[in-house]
Formats: structure tokens, sequence, C-alpha cells
């Protein structure tokens, strides 16, 4: 009786060891990702910013630019 207390004992110690181990992987992808998300989030505000400005000061070019990323014929 006593051996069978330890070992679920043990097994639960294993447990909860083995989750808190799976958890803080889990947690550093989790902010892995984050991170990636808004990187990509500043880049696409700065790239959109500099649309805007190419779209004001030279609204040929930014029709070039946005013939050369949807496929559509230059003409």
């Amino acid at each position: 009786m006593l051996r069978t207390l330890f070992k679920i004992g043990l097994m639960a110690m294993a447990g909860i060891f083995l989750l808190k181990f799976a958890f803080g992987l889990f947690g550093t992808f989790v902010a892995l990702m984050i991170w990636l998300v808004v990187l990509a989030l500043k880049i696409l505000v700065v790239g959109a910013v500099v649309y805007v400005i190419i779209r004001i000061v030279s609204p040929a070019t930014a029709r070039r630019m946005t013939d050369a990323f949807t496929g559509r014929p230059t003409n």
C-alpha cells in the first residue's frame, strides 16, 4: 500500500514537471509568434506610409507599383 502511494505521488510529480516543461516551451513559442506579428504590423505600417507618400508625390509611380504587384499589364 505504501509503495502504491509512492508510485502515485511520483507519477503526479512527473506529470506536473512535464506539464510545466511543455507549457514553458509553448509560452516561448507564443511569445515568439506575438513578436513576429508585431514586427510584421510595423513593417506593414511603414510600407503603407511610404506608399501613401509616393501616391501623393507621384501618382504614376504608385500606379506602376500597384500594377506590378497585382499583375495587371502596364500601358
